[in-house]
């Protein structure tokens, strides 16, 4: 299958969607889930063009896994989290929905479960919240 430049987060890169940033450089972006399933919930994609990880430029990903580890970091001491996860699905079958190669970032606490990315959008006034806190984090 091929890039969808229609995307939502192709969209969000060119300005036509808003979003609530944490980081950006010239080749990755990082923002709020706006259906966050922990508190602090980033997504990390980079600006250049990949369907998923299979068709990714290595020096794409490179780049992107460097912002990754850069924005766990920050999200993790902003929320005061035990640990965190890092999640990228491929594919319906791998469970992606939004075809534009991101990666999911989640600190999380001891015992603490995921809520279910149920559709329904946060808060916008929480979400700008939670990015100024992982920004003062960076």
């Amino acid at each position: 299958m091929s890039y969808d430049p229609q995307n939502i987060f192709a969209k969000i890169l060119r300005g036509e969607i808003p979003s609530h940033k944490v980081y950006e450089d010239a080749d990755t972006l990082a923002f709020m889930d706006v259906m966050p399933q922990v508190d602090g919930h980033v997504l990390v994609i980079p600006k250049a063009p990949s369907r998923g990880l299979l068709d990714a430029d290595p020096a794409v990903l490179a780049r992107a896994i460097t912002v990754v580890q850069k924005v766990a970091a920050a999200a993790s001491k902003a929320f005061a989290a035990d640990g965190f996860q890092i999640r990228q699905y491929n594919e319906p079958a791998g469970g992606q929905t939004v075809f534009h190669l991101h990666f999911h970032v989640l600190p999380m606490h001891a015992g603490q479960g995921l809520r279910p990315h149920s559709g329904k959008m946060a808060d916008h006034a929480v979400l700008a919240r939670h990015a100024e806190m992982i920004r003062q984090a960076l």
